[in-house]
């Protein structure tokens, strides 16, 4: 599975490590995602998502439908 977030689409970034020398050399900046089941009252079903924080405080803010029916329209849910 890849490290993307099914609700806000977030996915890891590409920088720089910088040392004292000031040498640079790439890293990433990974997403904060967890495996999560949540109850989805309307189809009375559990479903898994992959989530980040920020994806967690949407669903907390607007609710599972609002926040699943968006996904879809941005594209970010892959099922």
């Amino acid at each position: 599975m890849s490290k993307i977030c099914q609700i806000t689409g977030k996915k890891a970034m590409v920088g720089n490590n910088v040392s004292h020398s000031n040498r640079k050399t790439k890293r990433k900046f990974n997403v904060n995602l967890f495996r999560k089941k949540f109850y989805w009252v309307e189809e009375d079903c559990w479903i898994s998502l992959n989530v980040s924080a920020a994806g967690l405080r949407t669903i907390n803010k607007i609710g599972l439908d609002a926040a699943l029916k968006r996904a879809a329209e941005d594209g970010f849910l892959n099922a």
